[in-house]
């Protein structure tokens, strides 16, 4: 395991300094799952949710999501991302809904971040907009898929040891 960058020899916090990276195309990859009742699913499906249409502002807010990842995490780079997709399938094998989200950027530091805040925002919405029919849905399995660029590389999910 190689030493955490955002942390200096005192212990103290920083931000890392990122000046004399190469400019690379780069791309994250994440997903999660919020899991409810057969119920609340043909609820978001039939698009009679209360607050409206589920999965499209649930995909609004995760592309948002995205766009604000320095904003919310504090040691993160605001960079200027180039591509945001936020893909959230229904599954009735969960029963539940699959998000995706796919960021890219061509720049000195990667977008996981902004991958997996983009999946987070968009289960929370999911959530808050069907919750007073379904109080116990769960947010789950919130991971980094796959990044590519950068000097560390191709990573896929399954493909390293956790």
């Amino acid at each position: 395991m190689s030493t955490l960058t955002h942390i200096e020899a005192s212990g103290d916090a920083r931000m890392v300094d990122v000046s004399d990276k190469a400019q690379t195309s780069r791309v994250g990859v994440a997903e999660g799952l919020v899991l409810m009742l057969p119920e609340t699913l043909d609820l978001v499906l039939s698009g009679d949710a209360k607050k409206g249409d589920v999965l499209g502002t649930a995909r609004i807010a995760g592309i948002m999501a995205a766009k604000k990842t320095h904003d919310l995490i504090p040691l993160c780079h605001p960079l200027p991302i180039t591509s945001v997709k936020v893909v959230l399938t229904p599954d009735r094998a969960l029963p539940g809904i699959r998000v995706v989200a796919t960021v890219k950027v061509t720049g000195q530091t990667g977008v996981e971040m902004e991958a997996l805040t983009a999946v987070s925002v968009a289960c929370l919405t999911v959530y808050d907009m069907v919750k007073a029919a379904d109080r116990a849905m769960r947010i789950e399995g919130i991971r980094l898929l796959e990044k590519s660029g950068g000097k560390s590389g191709h990573y896929r999910a399954g493909t390293d040891a956790p």
